[in-house]
């Protein structure tokens, strides 16, 4: 089961390009670290400014380098369905564990049209997990809806960045109890996982992996008294992270503790000096820094 601590994970730059070397070693750091999990190229991997090229050497970078030691769920979201299919075959061709396929922005499909979407998607014969996050789509999967496509037997969760933690309950009772639902939003975690889900794809965890696991675990087994601790430690990070674009603020983090550069793409550009005063006081309150 994919489950625990998923680091959305950053897709570290040199010079323009992908840095590999970086790549790899933070893929090795996340493992040491109890990282239960790794998300390549998703939002926070720069997916939207990445070539499929590089789209497809992330993922099969971070593919070998895992050696199955832990799941990859490959971003492959696009509001194309027929790119997105692409992306699909080409994750489950590189050996990714799953996919994450998020609800197609933009166009502001039906939720007709989200079930032909999917079902298009998880056909293709490698497990999916859905990514609802309206905020940025603009189309919101309603939860009768994701009962109907968890009957495909290749659509086996989702990401939810919808900030309710209602949807937890309420897609338990559409989509069965066996349904994986993963938080996407880092601040309400602990209180998605008290509800019923069994996970978070974090950007925080991209530089507190520790931390999130050990957070994750705690809820997972039921000592909510562990886990609130270790949140308090987590919280200011959680918010400084989104003051700004979270992959910014992650690729901040990440360089302060020496692991790959702040390098990002346009449109991104880097922390403001305001946010890096912040950025840096929630590193030193989580003991990160020091």
């Amino acid at each position: 089961m994919i489950s625990g601590s998923l680091p959305a994970l950053v897709t570290p730059f040199a010079n323009g390009k992908v840095d590999i070397t970086a790549l790899k070693r933070l893929v090795d750091w996340h493992i040491d670290q109890g990282s239960h999990g790794l998300v390549p190229v998703g939002t926070t991997g720069e997916s939207p400014t990445l070539t499929h090229d590089e789209h497809d050497g992330v993922v099969e970078t971070v593919v070998a380098q895992v050696a199955g030691r832990i799941p990859v769920v490959a971003g492959a979201g696009s509001n194309n369905t027929a790119e997105t299919v692409r992306l699909v075959k080409a994750a489950k061709v590189a050996g990714a564990t799953a996919v994450l396929v998020v609800t197609p922005y933009y166009n502001k499909p039906t939720q007709a049209g989200l079930v032909a979407h999917f079902s298009a998607a998880a056909d293709c014969g490698i497990d999916l997990i859905i990514y609802n996050i309206p905020g940025r789509s603009v189309v919101d999967m309603a939860s009768a809806t994701m009962g109907v496509l968890a009957q495909h037997k290749h659509i086996i969760g989702v990401k939810d960045a919808t900030g309710d933690l209602a949807r937890v309950p309420q897609q338990r009772l559409s989509c069965g109890k066996d349904f994986i639902q993963l938080s996407g939003e880092d601040a309400t975690a602990l209180g998605f996982n008290s509800h019923g889900g069994t996970g978070c794809i974090s950007v925080t965890a991209n530089m507190a992996p520790a931390l999130c696991a050990q957070m994750q675990e705690a809820t997972l087994v039921g000592d909510y008294a562990r886990a609130l601790k270790i949140t308090d430690k987590l919280m200011p990070l959680h918010l400084a992270t989104f003051q700004e674009p979270g992959l910014v603020s992650a690729k901040y983090g990440l360089a302060k503790l020496g692991l790959c550069s702040e390098e990002v793409r346009l449109p991104l550009v880097g922390l403001t000096d305001e946010a890096k005063v912040q950025m840096d006081a929630a590193l030193q309150h989580a003991g990160l820094v020091n």
